[in-house]
């Protein structure tokens, strides 16, 4: 349900209009950042179980994990039979279905945030421990059922 300007929608969306003959490259950023990315339906879990607490506290909500740009686009392309091989360096980089050899994915610098963090992971031990929560929806679910919701639109 994200906006196009963030990189899992604009990744799952081409992965789905690529399934339905739309050839267009996705032009991307930093491939090498990583991100924690969890399901939504699990953090509004986690919101629920916050609310019923009686005193209000701060919670990190989380997967505990962390996985690439690169890996993300990876995995969902794979959802559509599709092998990324991966040429060059740095913006000179392209991801080219290994089939084919056509180029399905380069780096745009205008994509490069300068401020932003490369590499970002949560904590959620507090809300293990005092809340009972913990995600369950893997990554390569969460993928699959974005790519899907892609697809099926």
């Amino acid at each position: 349900m994200r906006g196009e300007t963030f990189v899992t929608k604009k990744i799952t969306k081409a992965v789905g209009d690529y399934f339905r003959g739309n050839k267009k490259i996705l032009e991307l950023g930093n491939l090498d950042a990583k991100r924690d990315w969890g399901h939504s339906k699990e953090y509004v879990q986690s919101m629920w179980k916050i609310l019923q607490k009686k005193k209000p506290k701060d919670y990190v909500i989380s997967t505990d994990k962390s996985y690439s740009v690169r890996i993300f686009v990876e995995e969902a392309y794979k959802n559509i039979g599709i092998k990324i091989k991966w040429i060059g360096k740095g913006k000179n980089e392209k991801g080219l279905d290994k089939k084919t050899n056509r180029t399905i994915i380069s780096i745009n610098k205008k994509y490069f945030r300068p401020n932003e963090v490369d590499y970002l992971k949560g904590d959620s031990s507090k809300a293990k421990r005092e809340l009972k929560w913990k995600p369950k929806i893997s990554f390569k679910r969460l993928v699959k059922e974005m790519v899907r919701y892609e697809i099926d639109t």
